[in-house]
């Protein structure tokens, strides 16, 4: 993709502040830094999003993300982790490129949430199921 900037930094066209580089992919700290720390993990093969993602790729990528997480905890003292991929507009992608956010969390006053609400009185799980299962 020509135009990709995430392409663009994987071949070097772009400078960023790289953590980790291998043949499959690199990790670079975010330029919007949501915590101190954030890092973004992207394949140098372009794919869309997780679901166009060579699973081969997902699977060593996924192994970087947990390294990247040991040496944030280590070197930054991040006490916690969200571990993050948006897929299409819907659900906040705004690159077009396949990436994991590693997000360090330091405390609950840090600068990243995530709410999560309890639908369960309200959720047909069987209707669910049953869509799902057909």
């Amino acid at each position: 993709m020509d135009n990709c900037i995430f392409c663009k930094i994987g071949h070097k066209e772009i400078p960023s502040y790289t953590i980790y580089e291998d043949d499959l992919c690199l990790a670079m700290l975010d330029i919007s830094q949501t915590t101190r720390g954030h890092t973004l993990v992207i394949p140098k093969q372009h794919f869309k999003n997780i679901l166009e993602v060579d699973s081969s790729v997902l699977s060593h990528m996924m192994e970087q993300v947990q390294k990247i997480a040991l040496l944030l905890q280590e070197k930054l003292g991040a006490t916690g982790f969200n571990v993050i991929t948006n897929t299409n507009e819907i659900a906040g992608q705004s690159v077009f490129h396949f990436h994991i956010h590693i997000i360090p969390r330091y405390d609950e006053n840090d600068t990243f949430s995530v709410h999560y609400t309890n639908n369960q009185e309200i959720t047909d799980f069987s209707e669910i199921m049953a869509q799902i299962q057909k």
